[in-house]
């Protein structure tokens, strides 16, 4: 069964439009599985049919029709299913197409974009900008929760500046969320830790890095390597600036006496 992303603006708002758009994908046998308003006067629908030569006719008759204009029919991209699920379209970097954007009131929107991006098989590279408490490690969390899938600290500042230099059981399972702090991690006094940061970095499983210009800087990776980049904000024109990053981490250094190391 096929499935499509169709995207349409509304030229003429009328009593009864989207009644005669759903009976016309009904007599062409297409299914509307969701309709939502993703934007001013547009309208996104994903589409399920049988004989895709339906998705054609249904694009011809749409052409001859005063009333909407179709923007868009192909397969469905995540970016759309997430525009249809949640009434808009995720903010992307005009320049940098693997960059995507979000405010800290999206933090729902966030959660299941990169949850949709857990659920994937095989390696991934997620880089998270953001200032302190915008939000960033809880939002991974969360998406591990909702996409079932455990997830790892190898370093981090949640609750106190930590690193790990070992796994232990299942930990070291390709099926897991690996998470570090670049910052973190860049300190880290014990070449174990990095160490590990390498073999997980081989692993064929998903990997987020928050900070990662930080730790491209130290490591022998590159910000290409990265398959998504993703920047939080409190607000819309707030600088992430890592001068201010360091020195939070610093203090933090000081006020909980170093690091702590965990040998498991």
């Amino acid at each position: 069964m096929g499935k499509w992303y169709c995207e349409y603006v509304i030229q003429v708002n009328r009593p009864g439009l989207l009644g005669d758009i759903a009976s016309l994908l009904g007599m062409l046998r297409v299914n509307i599985v969701t309709i939502n308003g993703v934007d001013g006067g547009h309208r996104g629908m994903l589409l399920t049919t049988e004989d895709d030569a339906q998705i054609e006719r249904f694009e011809l008759i749409a052409s001859t029709m005063e009333t909407i204009q179709v923007k868009k029919i192909r397969e469905p991209k995540l970016r759309d299913i997430l525009a249809v699920r949640h009434g808009r379209y995720i903010q992307r970097d005009v320049d940098d197409r693997k960059t995507f954007r979000f405010l800290r009131s999206e933090l729902g929107i966030l959660v299941d974009f990169m949850a949709e991006l857990f659920k994937q098989d095989g390696h991934k590279l997620i880089g998270i900008r953001g200032m302190p408490r915008v939000g960033k490690t809880e939002s991974v969390v969360a998406a591990s929760v909702c996409a079932n899938k455990k997830w790892i600290f190898l370093s981090s500042t949640m609750i106190k500046q930590t690193v790990r230099n070992t796994l232990a059981g299942d930990e070291f399972s390709k099926d897991n969320i690996f998470i570090l702090d670049g910052i973190v991690s860049r300190k880290a006094p014990d070449e174990r830790h990095l160490q590990l940061v390498r073999e997980m970095m081989n692993l064929p499983s998903i990997k987020v890095v928050e900070h990662p210009d930080i730790f491209v800087q130290h490591s022998e990776y590159n910000i290409e390597d990265f398959d998504y980049i993703i920047e939080l904000r409190t607000t819309p024109d707030e600088e992430i600036t890592y001068e201010v990053l360091e020195k939070n981490n610093m203090a933090a250094d000081l006020g909980a006496g170093g690091f702590n190391i965990f040998n498991f």
